[in-house]
């Protein structure tokens, strides 16, 4: 079952203005921590995408971690933080 959260989060993120070798988006999330001070490492982006919400642009990724889960996160531009949208259920609707 798919649980909502729609928490904050702490997430380290790779924040790239050119092209790199090894690099292909712009916003790169490697590891990110729950207020419970649960910690995840981003194995693999499965998706994102981007939304317009108001005068801010929500860019949503959906990540498979390394601990076998898998979590949509959002990082607002508006507010320059993230949030934890939802946790999903091996997987679905990353493809």
């Amino acid at each position: 079952m798919q649980q909502n959260k729609f928490q904050e989060i702490n997430v380290t993120a790779l924040f790239s203005s050119f092209k790199a070798q090894g690099v292909t988006r712009r916003i790169t999330p490697q590891t990110f921590r729950l207020k419970s001070g649960e910690k995840f490492e981003v194995s693999e982006i499965r998706r994102s995408y981007v939304e317009h919400v108001g005068e801010a642009r929500h860019v949503h990724f959906v990540v498979h971690t390394k601990q076998d889960r898998y979590f949509d996160i959002v990082y607002d531009s508006k507010k320059m933080g993230w949030v934890l949208v939802l946790e999903l259920e091996d997987g679905f609707m990353t493809e």
